[in-house]
């Protein structure tokens, strides 16, 4: 196999000649590249190459390998190029920006094609190349003649009708086929008597077709490595024969209406399975056999499910899993202990269940954590574990919507590379603990100059919730250091006093909630200069003055970003006249001569209460003689002790 790159005169000759061009402006013409009869292999595959494929590609009637895969070629494909090229056994046109219908009769829409190529293919791809844009194609039906073929690739291309079984009836030495992405309906029905011994790749995702799996599935596909089933309307049981697929490496059946359990042959006999997807469908029961023996189990999807019960012992068998994740299942029980045994475990989801406290303290133990969602686990009380310090290695912490009270803990900084912080919609109390970050310095530019701020930075923190808490005290200015924050949701707490002025610090900062709060103050003016802000909301404080000025993302913010704020004005709101509060100021009165009448008749008949009350007493005492013995031995009791000092 020779490689020649560039446009020279001089090009390659012999049994197989291999033409690989990485110059994007070259011309075709240039140094006879288009006079090459003898080219036998054309890859320019990831090049860069763009505009029309040129119709000089026919004189190279030697081609037996065309491939112009991942280029951005457009326009549509020459009517005559595959009319001279009788030779090609290769043809790849995948990942390119065609366009328009193509002439060719095989290729163009629903009739019976009237043209077949003359050569037996070998590889036919048109991943990503809608041959229509009026209508949609069909799966070419000359296909059925072309016995050797070996790898088709068609993903989202368009192409409607039923699923074409036959496609896999007529070629039974098929290693690859790809149909992913297609408007294909109609069942998957497979002969039980069909061998394809030579698949390894079965992909057909993403399409609309229905009805239940062959239950000889497995054993008409011995030898595949990969299967995708998953974004399509099949139901029914998942067909024990699945375990004959002994070499199967990766198994995606997810987003489907699979009803019953995971078979047992699938959990004993698919040894080499390293991903296993079987999200969104409606299976049941157990999640795994509790002696499951896929020990090459890296990844696994189980959520979306009703699986039920414990987590299932098995997995202990799969030492080598990196994700987890049994999320919005109808799990319960509590989290064993021995989960602290998959050392590699990168990514555990149990959020959506029932499971129940305590949490095991080997969670700590798994020194490669670094995703922790135990959200919406109504069950789960009480406060955060503190061995959960010790959890170093954890990025994102999830523990959204479950009962936990208390306070927040104040070990969460040191939590070294945590950037999601997810406490929403507990009973935590108290104030947001200053040493929730870490003491680093760190300096900001301003327009004039650079000024160093020392104090308390959680560094690489992006996100952080924590709403819907009973949270109370003032927001610590340190939140405006934290720089790499994308998300910062506070809102529906107790928080009271002034938006910090360091929010301007947050120049990543996409969405900032503070809403329904106790917050006071204005709403500070350099917030305009956060460029990146597209969700804004301080609605339902106690904020005055004047809104920010509509400018950069402050202009695309309407009123109920604000809404619940009486003493604020401005745009979106009323102008901030006379009649309205200055900004940062409280609001002030106009001592008009009605409010001065007011004020006097008020003063008036405050000096006239008085004075009756004090009279009213008098007249009390004078009147009930025992109150009047009382007042006259208290009076002497006075004058005596006054004596008394006295001498």
């Amino acid at each position: 196999m020779y490689r020649h790159r560039g446009g020279g005169d001089g090009l390659w000759t012999g049994t197989m000649v291999r033409m690989v061009v990485d110059d994007v402006g070259l011309r075709w013409e240039v140094g006879g590249l288009c006079r090459s009869r003898n080219l036998e292999v054309l890859d320019i595959g990831d090049d860069g190459f763009w505009g029309p494929l040129p119709s000089c590609l026919c004189n190279m009637t030697s081609l037996r390998v065309l491939d112009v895969r991942n280029n951005n070629f457009s326009g549509a494909i020459p009517s005559s190029l595959l009319y001279n090229l009788k030779s090609l056994e290769y043809i790849v046109f995948s990942g390119n920006a065609f366009e328009g219908s193509l002439s060719l009769a095989f290729l163009v829409n629903t009739e019976e094609p009237t043209w077949f190529p003359s050569f037996q293919l070998k590889m036919f791809g048109l991943s990503n190349y809608v041959l229509n844009k009026d209508k949609n194609g069909v799966i070419p039906s000359f296909l059925k003649e072309q016995h050797g073929l070996t790898n088709l690739q068609f993903s989202h291309s368009g192409m409607t009708g039923n699923f074409p079984n036959w496609l896999l009836v007529n070629n039974v030495n098929l290693t690859q086929f790809d149909l992913t992405g297609q408007n294909l309906s109609g069942a998957l029905d497979l002969p039980s008597n069909l061998n394809l011994v030579s698949m390894k790749g079965f992909d057909v995702s993403t399409n609309v077709i229905e009805g239940e799996l062959p239950p000889w599935i497995g054993s008409i596909l011995p030898n595949l490595t990969y299967l995708n089933l998953s974004n399509n309307l099949l139901k029914g049981r998942i067909p024990p024969s699945m375990g004959y697929m002994k070499l199967l490496q990766i198994l995606d059946l997810s987003n489907n209406g699979f009803l019953g359990e995971i078979p047992e042959a699938l959990a004993k006999d698919c040894t080499s399975l390293s991903t296993l997807k079987l999200s969104s469908n409606n299976l049941q029961g157990q999640m795994l056999l509790r002696y499951s023996n896929l020990r090459s189990l890296v990844w696994l999807y189980l959520d979306s499910n009703r699986f039920e019960g414990d987590i299932s012992y098995g997995l202990l068998n799969s030492s080598m899993l990196v994700v987890l994740d049994v999320s919005n299942n109808l799990l319960s029980g509590t989290l064993p202990n021995w989960i602290g045994d998959l050392k590699l475990l990168y990514g555990l989801m149990l959020s959506g269940n029932f499971l129940q406290g305590p949490l095991p303290l080997s969670l700590c133990s798994i020194p490669t954590l670094q995703l922790l969602d135990l959200s919406t686990n109504d069950s789960l009380v009480g406060h955060i574990p503190e061995f959960l310090s010790r959890a170093s290695s954890i990025v994102t912490l999830d523990l959204r919507y479950n009962a936990m009270s208390g306070e927040i803990p104040r070990w969460i900084g040191s939590l070294l590379d945590l950037k999601v912080l997810l406490l929403q919609g507990n009973n935590f109390e108290g104030s947001i603990p200053l040493n929730i970050y870490i003491l680093e310095e760190v300096n900001f530019r301003t327009k004039r100059r650079l000024e160093s701020y020392k104090g308390n930075i959680l560094k690489l923190m992006s996100g952080i919730d924590l709403s819907q808490n009973n949270l109370t005290g003032f927001i610590p200015l340190e939140f405006g250091y934290l720089s790499e924050l994308l998300a910062l949701n506070l809102s529906h707490n107790h928080l009271m006093g002034p938006i910090p002025g360091t929010f301007s610090y947050l120049k990543n900062v996409e969405s900032l909630d503070l809403s329904y709060n106790n917050l006071t103050g204005p709403i500070p003016p350099q917030l305009i200069e956060l460029y990146t802000l597209s969700d804004f909301s301080v609605a339902n404080n106690n904020l005055l003055g004047r809104t920010p000025d509509q400018k950069n993302q402050f202009g695309t913010f309407n009123e109920v970003s604000y809404e619940g704020n009486p003493l604020l004005c401005g745009p979106p709101f009323k102008s901030c006249d006379a009649s309205n509060p200055k900004p940062g100021t409280l609001p002030s009165f106009n001592h008009t001569r009605e409010d001065d009448s007011w004020t006097k008749a008020f003063l008036w008949s405050f000096v006239g209460s008085y004075v009756v009350a004090f009279f009213g007493v008098v007249l009390f005492l004078y009147i009930n003689l025992h109150y009047q013995y009382v007042l006259f031995k208290l009076v002497c009791k006075r004058v005596g002790v006054h004596r008394l000092r006295a001498r």
